[in-house]
């Protein structure tokens, strides 16, 4: 509206005063291409119609498909750039809808040194011959690797899952903490209750991040790329049956990488074994004579020389070696 009232003014004054049309633009700062301004028809008014008629009919399609139809199927010759500053135009824009993800902190990792430190927690889905579905609660320590237990059930509530804990716990001791991912099992008001009476330290990793719960989604790639994807189970009995016996084998024969190829289970017994050995070990170190610890740095110092005396040096053993083979002296072998 400004921009016709300003040509308005000019042709005002330029006939009420007898202006020219420069001096006119002039005295009302009006550039004269504006004043003369024409405005252009619309060449597009049909297309346009054309276009958001085939919107609303079809409200979630975009503009490509917009334009495959009305070239191929309404006879229109256009260029899909122009359809699509058209259908910007026309705001016809489809508006995905963002998923709504909890914003959470992420979890400290913490330096494993002990068995039953830290267990982790997770579910895998599968389905039975007559495609019922199947679900399995995976549980983990992260220190061993073992897996004491995987439920398997049609369908696993937060119930189920605490009842599960339990004979675990009753069998294999308490954890000090648990690691899980957001799902409703693991967040619901009896499961936070169950921890919190146990006193078990409950850590949620951030939604989206399951790198966070590292340990027990490289467990659950083992167990479908060895037990679920090589089985085909006929009924819910049958696959309980199937993936206690691969549990059972990984446990006790499967050799696992970050364990120095060991199983879990002599992992676990080797570890015992070492505390043990740590635990008769008196912790309090010798003092020396004069009631300082001098004497017991000392006597460390010489405890850890007779230690390396006593271990076979790889350099000397092969220059004894050479020297046995060749029937020359220590000198000439050890080029002295």
């Amino acid at each position: 509206m400004e921009l016709v009232s300003a040509r308005r003014d000019v042709t005002l004054v330029m006939v009420e005063h007898h202006l020219s049309e420069r001096q006119a633009c002039r005295l009302l700062d009006v550039d004269r291409s504006t004043y003369r301004y024409e405005s252009r028809p619309d060449r597009n008014a049909d297309l346009r119609d054309a276009l958001v008629a085939l919107a609303r009919q079809q409200p979630r399609f975009g503009y490509r498909r917009l334009w495959v139809i009305l070239t191929t199927r309404h006879g229109w010759k256009v260029s899909i750039k122009r359809i699509h500053r058209l259908y910007r135009q026309e705001g016809l824009m489809v508006r995905g809808l963002k998923r709504k993800r909890l914003k959470g902190i992420a979890p400290i990792n913490p330096l494993l040194t002990r068995p039953n430190q830290e267990w982790a927690l997770d579910f895998v889905s599968d389905a039975l011959a007559g495609g019922r579905g199947l679900r399995a609660l995976t549980m983990v320590d992260s220190f061993t690797r073992g897996c004491p237990v995987i439920e398997v059930n049609a369908g696993i509530s937060s119930r189920q899952v605490t009842r599960a804990l339990d004979r675990v716990i009753e069998e294999h001791g308490t954890p000090a903490s648990l690691r899980c991912d957001n799902g409703p099992e693991f967040t619901s008001p009896h499961f936070i209750t169950w921890c919190a009476e146990k006193k078990l330290a409950l850590v949620h990793i951030q939604p989206g991040r399951p790198m966070q719960n590292g340990y027990v989604e490289s467990f659950n790639g083992r167990l479908r790329n060895e037990c679920l994807n090589a089985n085909w189970f006929l009924n819910l009995a049958d696959a309980r049956r199937n993936i206690e016996a691969w549990r059972r084998d990984y446990n006790s024969d499967s050799p696992h990488s970050s364990l120095a190829y060991r199983t879990p289970e002599e992992y676990s017994k080797a570890c015992s074994e070492l505390t043990s050995r740590m635990a008769a070990i008196s912790p309090e170190p010798p003092v020396g004579i004069g009631g300082s610890h001098g004497g017991a740095r000392k006597q460390g110092f010489a405890l850890i020389a007779a230690s390396s005396r006593t271990r076979p040096c790889p350099l000397r053993a092969a220059v004894q070696k050479n020297i046995l083979a060749t029937g020359g002296s220590s000198r000439m072998a050890t080029g002295r």
